[in-house]
């Protein structure tokens, strides 16, 4: 019977210990109290969490707990293939590689601002009781500046009973410490990130490798104490460092989202996952035809949608308008200082830029009507070089100077409240203006190939070897007219034949010069009067027929008036109306598919999945793809198909003039003309004998 009770008794509280769990055991002795003769260390883990929330890998609510977590974390974004990649590994704009949502070329920087220290008090020591809390103390010299920097100069709000421990030291309660830089950060930002990052750089402090293709970096050998950590060096995609943060090693266990012993015992080897913001810039390239009469734009300097598009047309000769336009990414501290910001423009062959007249606008907004700041050239904020490919094209590259890039970083135009948490032009938006000219010669092509024109901005922050691109661009296209003159007999002289061409859109007349060595018409100028315009006489071509190729037209209507032809041979009775015409393709411009470092920052130009589009900055992006277009012709109301050129579809609207001989008039000499005489003289005969014979029967009366 005893052993059954026995028995009966262990089951029970089995039972119960299986039912009711008891709470976690507190540490043993040697894990609760310091171990002084041990080292600490500290490893840091950066993922872009900005972007693994949006793509719904990663849920803000994870609470670290300095333990290194690899199921909860370091296997969903170190392993994760990022959206609109295609595997776990990103390609870095130096030839680098990234694993995931890992953040790589961060550089944090550490030093040690205090020891810790346990202080007892008592009766003795004027309290009511005894009293032992852990303090932490700072050099009064060498951590002058960081006191500075949390508002604590000169032992501000230090714990004074602890004056006697050391008189070259300020001891202070860890939630001072704390409360004192939160405020501060909430107050000024800006400031208090940069005073704290100057602060480790240049007070002593340990810059870590910069972290790897995992996100990882690491601290040895840390002797024990309370260390500032900073962010000192971030890549470009990184638009706000993380807060400055205290951590004190060793730390003491909390609980969370991979721990459940927190306040339980010493953690030695400290682990941590701190959180960036992360975002691009924007880029946009387009462009417009600059006079105003031809009724595609208003004018407007200022405006940016004045008639601006990825595609328009122009006529040879014509200036073009472009305009650049990028929201520059945040910048909230020397750590995001941008170090480079350069616009690598290119055009097609076909057209030259205007030297000397890139302008540099900033605004607050997007819309770009809020002005804070204009450059020129000559300014000295920016320079710009020419020079040409192998192809034959122009390429502009705006490279801001270092007096242009500071004021970029430090500017207090736009933000001077005292909350302020950005710095200079930050979030701002650059319109970059300038003008080209399309040329009058075979190197534009004409027809749907276009002439495009694209951009590459490359830009760097304070990490340099670390950078990445956007890219955009825009189509210019022309056409032109292929006329074959011929006579119904074949024996006209096409040197006595002269055409007109009037834009009747426009109302304007065409004038164009003639290449004689390959025949062809190319459009210089629109002129408003007649006399001006050019008289287009067809060249003989090979085959006995003559041409008149008139290329640099844009879609337009246009009225080819036979002016003059040969003699004996009949003008057409009125002018040809010729109507060249415009629409969108299906077809997507592919230079996108170049921008592969944009797949870095998860631009949505490739994540079609992005879930989120709220205050995330510069983030998304606007969605930048765009259509070519196609041409097509009617001549007098009826639709012709168009001829290539040169490989370039749709590109010349074809049509066959023939002049016909006029009806024969008599030849003086001939007998009829005989006859007409004959019969005159008789008839002058005929009247004389008449009046003689009146004058007669006057005088018989």
């Amino acid at each position: 019977m005893k052993n059954f009770t026995k028995i009966l008794s262990l089951l029970l509280a089995l039972a119960m210990l299986l039912c009711f769990p008891v709470a976690a055991s507190a540490a043993e002795v040697g894990d609760a109290t310091i171990d002084e003769s041990k080292t600490g260390s500290l490893t840091i883990y950066k993922y872009d969490l900005t972007n693994a929330e949006k793509d719904g890998v990663w849920d803000s609510s994870y609470v670290s707990t300095g333990v290194f977590d690899q199921t909860g974390v370091n296997d969903v974004l170190g392993g994760a293939v990022r959206a609109g990649d295609t595997d776990t590994q990103s390609d870095l704009g130096n030839g680098e590689v990234s694993y995931g949502y890992a953040i790589k070329g961060v550089e944090f920087t550490y030093v040690k601002v205090a020891d810790v220290v346990q202080f007892s008090e008592s009766e003795a020591d004027n309290r009511a009781d005894s009293h032992v809390e852990v303090l932490y103390a700072i050099d009064k010299t060498k951590g002058a500046d960081f006191l500075k920097a949390l508002g604590l100069e000169n032992g501000l709000n230090r714990y004074t009973n602890a004056d006697q421990l050391d008189s070259s030291k300020y001891f202070y309660q860890s939630d001072v410490l704390i409360d004192a830089l939160a405020a501060r950060l909430e107050a000024n930002s800006t400031v208090v990130k940069n005073a704290l990052e100057a602060y480790s750089a240049e007070g002593g402090g340990t810059a870590m490798p910069l972290t790897d293709s995992y996100g990882k970096t690491q601290a040895a050998d840390l002797a024990l104490g309370l260390y500032l950590v900073v962010e000192t060096k971030v890549p470009e995609m990184v638009v706000s460092t993380t807060d400055p943060f205290l951590v004190s090693v060793p730390m003491t266990s909390v609980d969370g989202s991979n721990a459940t012993d927190g306040g339980t015992r010493w953690i030695y080897d400290i682990t941590l996952y701190p959180k960036n913001l992360t975002g691009i810039p924007s880029l946009e390239k387009t462009l417009r035809e600059q006079v105003t009469d031809t009724g595609k734009n208003g004018g407007s300097a200022a405006d940016i949608t004045d008639g601006y598009a990825h595609t328009g047309t122009a006529s040879d000769g014509d200036v073009i308008d472009y305009q650049i336009i990028s929201t520059l990414p945040s910048i909230t501290s020397e750590s995001t200082y941008l170090s480079c910001y350069t616009f690598v423009d290119t055009l097609s062959k076909g057209l030259t830029y205007n030297k000397g007249d890139v302008v540099l606008e900033f605004f607050t907004d997007a819309a770009c009507t809020d002005s804070v700041a204009k450059w020129t050239e000559a300014d000295g904020k920016f320079t710009v070089s020419y020079n040409t490919t192998s192809a034959g094209e122009s390429v502009m590259t705006i490279e801001m100077s270092a007096a242009g890039l500071s004021e970029i970083n430090t500017s207090k135009a736009v933000y001077t409240d005292a909350s302020m948490v950005n710095s200079g032009f930050s979030d701002c938006t650059v319109r970059i203006a300038y003008q080209a000219t399309m040329n009058s010669d075979g190197s534009v092509v004409y027809g749907d190939t276009g002439n495009p024109n694209d951009v590459v901005l490359i830009w760097k922050r304070s990490s340099q070897d670390y950078y990445d691109t956007l890219v955009d661009d825009c189509h210019v296209f022309t056409y032109g007219i292929d006329l074959t003159k011929l006579f119904s007999d074949g024996n006209g002289d096409f040197s006595k034949v002269e055409f007109l061409i009037q834009n009747k859109t426009d109302n304007f007349f065409v004038k164009a010069e003639l290449n004689e060595d390959e025949g062809v018409y190319y459009v210089v100028d629109h002129v408003a009067a007649e006399a001006d315009a050019t008289h287009f006489v067809p060249v003989k071509a090979a085959d006995s027929k003559g041409k008149i190729i008139v290329k640099g037209l844009e879609d337009d209507t246009y009225t080819m008036t036979e002016v003059r032809t040969d003699s004996g041979y009949v003008m057409l009775k009125q002018g040809i109306d010729v109507v060249i015409s415009q629409t969108e393709t299906t077809d997507l411009c592919d230079f996108y598919d170049s921008d592969v470092l944009g797949l870095i920052q998860n631009d949505p130009r490739y994540a079609s999945i992005i879930k989120d589009t709220g205050d995330l900055h510069n983030m998304p992006q606007a969605h930048l793809e765009h259509k070519l277009l196609t041409a097509s012709a009617a001549v007098d109301g009826k639709k012709v198909n168009m001829v290539e050129d040169n490989g370039s579809r749709n590109a010349e609207a074809p049509l066959t003039v023939v002049n016909t001989r006029g009806f024969d008039l008599p030849k003086t000499g001939d007998n009829g003309t005989m006859m007409f005489t004959v019969i005159g003289i008789l008839l002058m005969a005929g009247a004389a004998s008449v009046i003689v014979l009146v004058s007669r029967k006057k005088r018989s009366v």
